[in-house]
């Protein structure tokens, strides 16, 4: 295992460049696609519900492979993509299914009333969501958002059957040129493995940083000293 990790290190840290590219554009695309849906599933236009509801239930009903296959042998018949762009647009449209109920809930989960104090203070609607409720929102949303991320970084695993040199489809070409299949899959699965644990660790710093809490549990009090709170011995006695 380690003659191949060493004799294909360059071929492998390539691909993991090429899988972080597709993953990050992918995900960029992905949140807009999902914002502009959420604000479909939050209008009160029938109809434009009525097209998020469809693309959501269809994107989260249908696999992703079929959704890259098809928009790869089925678009390109009529507008020209590379294999990145159309692993990347696949991702994008499959992650934007999810990031639009991630959205949606976030948005739902900001307290009603700042809208209306928002309105009654002068501002239109769109300035009080994009001043008010979006921020608290993105905020809310990001341990989702986290979590999405590395979903969409293992499933850009998939493009590879496009014929892009991603992680996957490096395994997949070592394997059968070292005629070791069951080494050259365990070295992926490590290179993919080392990459979730170091966006773990920063998507659990950039929570931290934003003070953001798991919705149910409370908050921890950084004061030290409570006037309120009666000592411990004194309320064993009561």
């Amino acid at each position: 295992m380690l003659e191949i990790l060493l004799s294909n290190y360059k071929l492998f840290f390539e691909a993991t460049l090429l899988t972080l590219k597709v993953t990050i554009i992918s995900l960029l695309i992905g949140c807009l696609i999902g914002l502009i849906f959420a604000f479909f599933r939050l209008s009160n236009n029938k109809f434009l519900n009525f097209i998020a509801h469809v693309y959501i239930t269809v994107i989260r009903g249908t696999p992703l492979i079929v959704q890259i296959a098809v928009l790869y042998f089925g678009i390109t018949s009529i507008v020209t993509l590379s294999q990145f762009w159309a692993g990347a647009i696949g991702l994008a449209i499959h992650c934007g299914a999810y990031i639009a109920e991630i959205f949606r809930g976030a948005i739902q989960s900001v307290d009603r009333g700042q809208m209306e104090a928002a309105r009654s203070l002068g501002m239109s609607y769109s300035l009080a969501m994009r001043r008010i409720i979006l921020p608290q929102a993105f905020k809310s949303a990001i341990p989702s958002l986290s979590n999405q991320f590395i979903i969409c970084l293992k499933d850009s695993s998939l493009v590879a059957y496009v014929g892009m040199a991603d992680l996957w489809g490096a395994g997949l070409s070592v394997a059968a040129s070292s005629f070791q299949q069951l080494n050259s899959y365990v070295i992926v699965g490590l290179y993919y493995f080392v990459l979730v644990l170091i966006f773990s660790f920063l998507s659990g710093k950039l929570e931290a940083r934003m003070n953001v809490t798991e919705p149910g549990r409370k908050q921890k009090s950084n004061s030290i000293f409570n006037p309120f709170k009666k000592p411990a011995e004194e309320i064993n006695r009561v």
